[in-house]
């Protein structure tokens, strides 16, 4: 029982991590935000689709919570949460790196 549970949360959260990816993508070309808040970012969109998504599924609120952070994890890499990180995502035309 445990073991179908971890799979269905396994599986909602790669059905909804590329839609989390996109996102952030999205999010990091449209607006100037510091590469070191773009995890935290990511991992709040993930909650956010996680939440949403329950007409989707027939799974606990709980659950979806835990599948959602997971995608959201995965939507920018886990190593990248505690990297350091500087700059912008966005940079000005008139600036360089």
């Amino acid at each position: 029982m445990e073991n179908e549970i971890m799979q269905q949360v396994l599986l909602f959260t790669t059905v909804i991590s590329p839609f989390v990816f996109g996102v952030i993508e999205v999010v990091k070309k449209a607006f100037r935000i510091p590469k070191n808040y773009i995890p935290l970012l990511s991992v709040g969109v993930g909650l956010l689709a996680g939440i949403a998504a329950f007409p989707f599924t027939d799974m606990s609120l709980m659950l979806r919570i835990w599948a959602g952070v997971g995608a959201g994890l995965s939507g920018t890499g886990l190593f990248e949460i505690v990297k350091k990180r500087k700059g912008f995502s966005k940079q000005d035309s008139d600036t360089e790196e």
